[in-house]
């Protein structure tokens, strides 16, 4: 498909890739502005106390020492993401819920005299009795984190689709598994950073984010402000992976000091405090009964999981309902039901980490169902086969779905894997395993504003055609946005990509976007961005009509050139020569583009998380050898099949495959969050927390199949979470291929693996 377009469906360079290359890229914390002052926070030493009293009179006796602020000094607004859900405030007032939770903050000349004027901050502390276990954080007589929230029941979800208990009754076989999901951390190399600068009532933030816009919205609600009063710029970010969706103190603490002080102030996170602050994946409790006839086609499924969501509701609210709604895509079954609860508890907060609250619950769908067609004697790769998603149905739970070519890419990762003759035929302690995944291609519904469009895009040409700028909300952490974007437009207007610039993600001098999030952006903003390139052609094609003397319906611009479709060798016209007419007898050459979601399926409670225009699906393969002696496992290889409609950029997309396999693959086997009985993290930093390296990566090999998406650009939809979404099931199927016993608990350490290994040679059997 890409021969029929110029730009699009081309590997092109991506548009930032010498500012990073070089080091000249300025990210938040590398910003200097004149008289610019550090602030940091300081952080409760217990899980759950009263604050009694917080006495600063200390730090600001010491010089350097510009500013000190408690509860007293800020808002008293409660904020989060959900109206529904919002439970946190600037600082604490009257107790702390985590160890780190925000109790006052300091702006000092540097670095160093921050570190120490928090150390003369004294508070008082009654300590009280933490929850710090999720399974018994609804006990009858369990403390009680938020009194709002009785039984500390932060979200309750129960759906129920179809007859489940009918369906079980008349199944052939019914299993139900119990799973449990670590709570891990995103880890971008870049720290949370923000510089704030308050200046004659207007506020202005550098920051590390994701998603501007939104940023810019809980600014101005907090502190009573005009949208238009606050300006939030995103500088170079060096990875989110959702952690970097929603403000965690660091902006209001910074706008607050910034105001009194009078003068800039950069507020960061060290390693340490990212851990306490990023919201990352939930530990997770899942408990799956399926029941099949005896072909192993599935009937009916039963989901019920418990969510440690720690001790704000942050953006677990979301992912709470992504955790079972997601599971109905990539299987067809017209019975389900799902119970959820996401509890409070007194640890660091979770939210969003790539893939939102998907790939835990996939990961133990995938292993059940791989325990179901043991079970039965039905090859794994059948039983998806048998069972997978086809285009243009309806999903259980009411999400339309329109392409999907799920089967073919089950029958193409079985294929150059050589899962036909390898599975059941590999050498002792060798195991080969697949699952599947889906996601969404944007959520359908924005999490605030929905009178708002999802997306805008403007596009303003040099006045002699030599440039066009892209102007997008639209946030470029790192995945390479801005790259697509452009080839985006430029393809939609005629345009070469070498041309084009982009300025993006700063809430004055772009349009809206709603930022990084559910894999949104080359489905959303690239529809602005093409229909914004539509528009400049359309332009520039009735401007070069009265110069060649002929009508625009005639005419074809393609990188930059504009010629004749009925005269090949009609002379042609520059689209230079053109603009420059254009701006001569007409002014300014702009394009605008807006994309507004369709409406979606779902009218049930609940129904809005998870509806999404489009979804992407995948097939995974992976190869492990277990070393029985110590349960060290070697990835071998993977293969990746992915679905992905129109390819807009093949290199960054393949890159896209290969950073979920690394991120699905340490989670798999190395990550995970551990805290002491107090509930302090044992591990906050990269030494600790275990991230494989470029050693431990093994051969990847990714390939697409044909796909067309109606709903997206040029037929195009997402890759980046998709690819993530099977990597946990992938693994734990290849280890209980290898082992021939399962590991039912993420992460599927060395250690676990062996005491599975030795418990199977003393006889000692799990399912």
């Amino acid at each position: 498909m890409s021969d029929n377009y110029a730009v699009i469906g081309k590997s092109v360079p991506k548009i930032d890739g010498r500012e990073k290359a070089t080091g000249a890229a300025k990210y938040t914390g590398d910003l200097k502005f004149p008289n610019m002052l550090f602030g940091k926070i300081l952080g409760s030493p217990y899980a759950h106390a009263k604050i009694l009293s917080i006495d600063t009179s200390e730090a600001e006796k010491l010089p350097g020492v510009k500013a000190v602020i408690t509860h007293k000094d800020v808002p008293t607004l409660k904020y989060g993401i959900s109206p529904a859900r919002w439970d946190e405030n600037i600082f604490c007032s009257d107790k702390v819920r985590f160890v780190g939770d925000k109790v006052a903050a300091v702006a000092c000349i540097d670095e160093e005299t921050c570190y120490k004027a928090l150390k003369l901050i004294k508070v008082e502390y009654e300590v009280l009795p933490a929850v710090l276990d999720p399974l018994h954080a609804m006990d009858e007589g369990a403390p009680q984190i938020h009194d709002e929230y009785p039984l500390n029941i932060n979200t309750e979800i129960h759906q129920n689709f179809g007859d489940v208990d009918k369906a079980f009754a008349e199944a052939y076989y019914v299993r139900t598994d119990y799973f449990v999901g670590q709570r891990t951390y995103q880890a971008p190399i870049e720290p949370h950073s923000a510089v704030s600068i308050w200046q004659d009532n207007k506020l202005t933030i550098y920051s590390s984010t994701q998603s501007p816009h939104y940023f810019q919205h809980y600014i101005a609600r907090e502190f009573g402000l005009k949208m238009g009063d606050v300006r939030i710029i995103k500088t170079y970010v060096g990875g989110g992976f959702g952690g970097k969706l929603e403000p965690t103190g660091l902006e209001f603490a910074g706008a607050v000091l910034s105001k009194l002080t009078g003068r800039p102030v950069k507020t960061f996170y060290d390693r340490h405090e990212m851990f306490a602050h990023n919201r990352g994946r939930h530990r997770e409790y899942m408990e799956m009964t399926t029941g099949v006839d005896k072909n192993g086609k599935i009937l009916g499924v039963y989901a019920k999981f418990i969510m440690d969501g720690g001790a704000y509701t942050s953006l677990g609210i979301a992912s709470a309902y992504y955790a079972g709604a997601l599971l109905t895509l990539t299987y067809e079954f017209e019975n389900y039901k799902w119970d959820l609860h996401r509890v409070y508890t007194n640890l660091p907060a979770c939210g969003a980490q790539r893939g939102h609250g998907a790939p835990q619950p996939k990961y133990a769908f995938e292993s059940h169902l791989d325990n179901i067609a043991k079970e039965l004697g039905i090859d794994p790769l059948e039983i998806r086969l048998r069972n997978c998603r086809r285009p243009n149905t309806v999903t259980a739970n009411e999400f339309i779905i329109n392409s999907c070519e799920l089967k073919a890419c089950l029958e193409k990762a079985g294929e150059i894997s050589g899962w036909r003759a390898k599975k059941g035929n590999l050498p002792k302690g060798r195991g080969i395993g697949i699952a599947t995944g889906s996601f969404v291609s944007g959520a359908g519904y924005p999490i605030y504003r929905t009178d708002l469009p999802q997306s805008a895009a403007m596009i303003k040409v040099a006045e002699d055609g030599s440039a066009a700028t892209l102007y997008t909300g639209a946030t470029d952490i790192g995945q390479g946005s801005d790259t697509i974007l452009c080839q985006m437009a430029a393809e939609g207007m005629g345009y070469r990509y070498e041309n084009m610039k982009i300025i993006a993600a700063d809430t004055e001098t772009t349009p809206h976007d709603f930022g990084a999030y559910s894999s949104r952006q080359t489905l959303m903003a690239g529809t602005a961005c093409k229909l914004a390139g539509e528009e400049i052609k359309k332009q520039i094609l009735d401007m070069a009509s009265t110069m060649m003397s002929l009508t625009p319906d005639d005419l074809e611009c393609r990188l930059g050139i504009i010629s004749s479709k009925s005269r090949p060798m009609a002379k042609s016209i520059t689209f230079e020569e053109a603009a420059t007419r254009f701006f001569a007898l007409r002014g300014p050459l702009l394009g605008r583009g807006v994309y507004v979601v369709p409406r979606l399926g779902g009218t049930f409670k609940g129904a809005v998380v998870g509806t999404s225009p489009a979804y992407s699906y995948c097939a995974q393969i992976t190869e492990v050898q277990i070393d029985e002696e110590t349960g060290e496992i070697d990835v071998r290889e993977i293969w990746d099949v992915h679905d992905c409609g129109m390819v807009i950029n093949p290199m960054q997309l393949h890159g896209q495959v290969h950073g979920a396999l690394y991120m699905g693959m340490g989670e798999s086997i190395w990550e995970e969050v551990k805290f002491d009985t107090q509930g302090k993290i044992l591990n906050p930093n990269l030494g600790g927390y275990m991230l494989p390296t470029a050693l431990d990566m093994p051969i990847i090999h990714s390939e697409l199949v044909e796909s067309y998406e109606s709903a997206g650009p040029w037929g195009a939809k997402e890759v980046g979470e998709g690819a993530t979404n099977p990597t946990m099931g992938c693994f734990s199927n290849a280890i209980f291929d290898a082992m021939g016993i399962r590991v039912n608990s993420l992460p599927l350490t060395f250690e676990k693996v062996w005491r599975a290994l030795k418990e199977k040679r003393e006889g000692i059997t799990k399912d």
